[in-house]
């Protein structure tokens, strides 16, 4: 391993320490509220497992978070990517940790794209910590389109034939951390960056294999940035995110150095209706009159 490699995940790891040590310190300022219970659900555990493993296979875990949280009304869908950002952080750092070492990628491409992503997470969290809850839903509906459009795409085999390529250089390195900046924005309105990096990665010529470190680390770095901001100011839901980090570092563990591979097939069809039907709800409910517009939540499990 050479030391460029080994300083970004120095880096990692330190940003993963301090990302703890803030979210621990900001609760911990909080006064407690009952109405706003920090020990998560046996449920947030089973789902931060679940939509880790898959996510370190390649399926990511945003749009099935999404989907999930949705249909089982488990908060306010204006708290749905804070905890999304919040929560997944610390599972998306175990596995830039675990990718970045095994995988050989170029470490300009690599570093550049992940700078890119995180700054673009930097401006889109101001953005998306001000919107309205109905924004939000529309925003969140038109991400989970979105994201049924590229398991459509992945699942049909429509992304042309990938290369071989570790590195990217000049104006192709320029559009894809370009890209990647947009990427990382989208992140905190709960646009999963995976099946798009994968894509675009593909399409410049690269191994889809070498996308694993790029988009892992994209999101190892830029979702601290976003958890960070949306626990300060309190706009996610506190059980679901512990649940989620508590409960997805080990399913990334058993996905990476147990199971390591799996047919997806049809598990990505399964995923691509779940998550068009949760993106219809999610519209839907946008459009209802704002008396009407509070979600139910959902009673204790």
């Amino acid at each position: 391993m050479n030391i460029g490699r080994a300083v970004l995940l120095a880096a990692i790891a330190l940003v993963a320490l301090a990302y703890i040590a803030r979210w621990w310190w900001l609760e911990r300022a909080r006064s407690a509220d009952p109405a706003r219970p920090r020990r998560p659900r046996l449920s947030d555990l089973i789902v931060g497992f679940v939509t880790n493993f898959f996510d370190t296979l390649g399926i990511g875990c945003f749009a099935p978070t999404t989907a999930y949280f949705k249909l089982r009304a488990r908060m306010p869908d204006d708290e749905i990517p804070g905890t999304l950002n919040t929560g997944h952080a610390l599972p998306a750092m175990a596995e830039a940790l675990i990718f970045i070492a095994v995988v050989s990628v170029d470490l300009t491409t690599l570093v550049s794209m992940i700078v890119a992503a995180v700054l673009g997470a930097w401006l889109g969290v101001g953005i998306v910590s001000g919107l309205s809850r109905r924004a939000i839903q529309f925003g969140m509906g038109g991400a989970l389109m979105c994201a049924a459009l590229l398991f459509l795409i992945k699942n049909l085999d429509w992304v042309p034939g990938s290369g071989d390529a570790l590195a990217l250089h000049g104006p192709t390195l320029i559009f894809a951390v370009g890209v990647n900046f947009l990427l990382g924005a989208l992140m905190m309105l709960g646009v999963g960056l995976f099946a798009p990096c994968l894509i675009l990665v593909s399409l410049l010529g690269m191994s889809p294999l070498a996308a694993f470190p790029i988009m892992m680390g994209s999101c190892a770095l830029l979702m601290p940035v976003g958890g960070a901001r949306f626990v300060k100011n309190g706009r996610y839901n506190v059980s679901a995110a512990v649940g989620l980090a508590i409960g997805g570092i080990p399913g990334v563990l058993v996905a990476a150095y147990i199971v390591r591979s799996l047919p997806m097939v049809w598990l990505r069809w399964l995923v691509l209706i779940v998550v068009l039907y949760a993106a219809v709800q999610m519209l839907r409910s946008a459009r209802r009159p704002r008396s009407i517009d509070e979600p139910q939540r959902a009673s204790p499990s």
